[in-house]
């Protein structure tokens, strides 16, 4: 039995869900979404709160029901507050800076990074060495971050690089003489 599954996930005032055959609509303030749930799991709309059951006992159905209900949680978070990443730069000369519609990286190449950034995502700069991603689908913000994370890794003998903000970088020792 999946205990993410079991657990209804309830819509909070403010947040319109509608349940239309398989797929699941949600309107909130920050925006509007929707999943289409796989066939092998029900999901209904009751008593302010949509609940998610598979549709027999099957391996298959049983991994798709957790997570189709975390998929659903993760629309009614998104629309009521939405997801952000934020990323930190290290390094010397290592930045980054809001080109108009496009972020402009700084990492240690002959040439900077121009990316662009794709219709319902938000990056800002709040500092040179600082990205905040965010955005009302979460597994959109967190390609995005990775994509830009992707330029300049962390390197583990100095840390250089672009790393989640909390990330712990396993440091390696130098050579010896």
């Amino acid at each position: 039995m999946s205990r993410v599954g079991k657990k209804p996930v309830p819509v909070p005032s403010g947040v319109t869900a509608t349940v239309t055959g398989q797929t699941v609509k949600m309107k909130g303030s920050k925006g509007e979404l929707q999943f289409v749930v796989p066939s092998q799991v029900v999901v209904e709309f009751k008593d302010g709160a949509v609940s998610v059951q598979p549709k027999d006992q099957t391996k298959q159905a049983r991994s798709l029901w957790g997570t189709s209900r975390a998929q659903v949680a993760n629309l009614v978070e998104g629309v009521s507050k939405g997801f952000e990443k934020k990323l930190e730069i290290t390094g010397v000369g290592y930045r980054a800076a809001m080109a108009g519609k496009a972020l402009k990286l700084s990492l240690g190449y002959s040439h900077d990074i121009e990316y662009e950034i794709p219709a319902g995502i938000t990056i800002v700069t709040p500092k040179p060495t600082e990205i905040v991603v965010s955005g009302i689908d979460r597994q959109r913000v967190g390609q995005v971050a990775a994509e830009i994370r992707e330029y300049r890794g962390p390197e583990p003998y100095k840390g250089k690089g672009v790393k989640y903000a909390g990330e712990f970088i396993f440091r390696k020792e130098g050579k010896k003489k």
